[in-house]
Formats: C-alpha cells, structure tokens, sequence
C-alpha cells in the first residue's frame, strides 16, 4: 500500500463529495431519556452530547457530523442512528464506506483552527469548504486508496490496544485461569 506523502492530492468542495444537511434542536425541555445519540457541538465523546428518545428528520446513521458552532470543525463518524442538533450539520457522503467517511471526518477536523466564534462553519460556507483527498489516476477521490488507508490505521491502533490490555491485564485476556 502507498504512504499518504506516495500520494496526489487534489482541494474538493465538501458538496461534491458528500450531501449537507442541517440538524435540528431538541431543547432540553422537549427531550425524553433514551438510547439514541443526540449529536451536538462538542469536541468530546465522538460529538455525543445527549441520548434521546426522540425521533425526527435528522436521524441517520453512516454520517458524518461538522460542528458549526461551539467547537467548530470538529468532525465526526456515525455508523450508528443518531439524531443532530442544530449546531452540528450531517454530512452524508456520496460514498457511503464507512472507511471513507472516517477519512473525510479526519480531513474536515484537519481544518477547524481557521474556524472560532466570529467565523462559524455554516451551511453555505461547509459546501464550499475545501478539503485535500487523494487522487486516482482520472483526478477522482481515491476511494479505494481512503478505505485501505484507515483500515490499516484501525489494525495498527487495535493491535496497540491489544498490547496495552496485555500490559495491563497479563497476557490472558480471556479471563481464564
């Protein structure tokens, strides 16, 4: 497999790679207690603020979530159904691997420092927001090359769990004795 610095890259619009759509609030007063990840705009627990059971035309699941308010730019993948707040705007990629969204999320976040409070990450200005992706050889997001890419980087971080787990745990992990 090539190294990312093997790779060409090339500035896409987000709107060429991915639908965006606006999330919608549920104030606290309308929230009832559930399993559903209501996704808001934080930068902690994969952008998870609450969990509902509530139910409305944000819920969707292999999204990605761009904050566009409060920590701007962070971007974050959602292979479960969750519903999103107004902050946040769902991106729905026109490749719907999950590898590839992962990829994207990560390209997005790359960004957020050009982003604050008098520069909010709105829907107009996401669409036009440029992010680099690797190239195939007709100029196109190499799909393939994102989806191969981030499954070695969640082989190699699982491998270091795994190591960690060992070092903390002993070498049976299985709980036996």
């Amino acid at each position: 497999m090539k190294k990312l610095s093997e790779m060409k890259w090339k500035a896409f619009f987000l709107e060429d790679v991915c639908t965006i759509n606006s999330g919608r609030d549920i104030y606290e007063r309308e929230r009832i207690m559930g399993k559903t990840p209501y996704i808001t705009a934080t930068a902690e627990q994969n952008g998870i603020g609450y969990f509902v059971g509530n139910v409305n035309e944000t819920l969707e699941e292999n999204c990605i979530s761009v904050n566009r308010n409060g920590s701007v730019g962070y971007a974050f993948f959602h292979p479960y159904p969750a519903l999103y707040g107004n902050d946040t705007r769902k991106l729905i990629p026109h490749n719907r691997n999950k590898y590839v969204a992962m990829f994207i999320a990560r390209a997005i976040t790359a960004q957020k420092d050009k982003y604050g409070y008098g520069l909010k990450m709105g829907t107009a200005r996401l669409r036009r927001q440029k992010i680099m992706l690797p190239i195939d050889e007709n100029g196109q997001p190499d799909y393939s090359f994102m989806e191969t890419y981030m499954k070695t980087v969640e082989k190699r971080l699982l491998a270091q769990y795994k190591a960690y787990l060992t070092h903390i745990h002993g070498s049976n992990l299985n709980g036996g004795g």
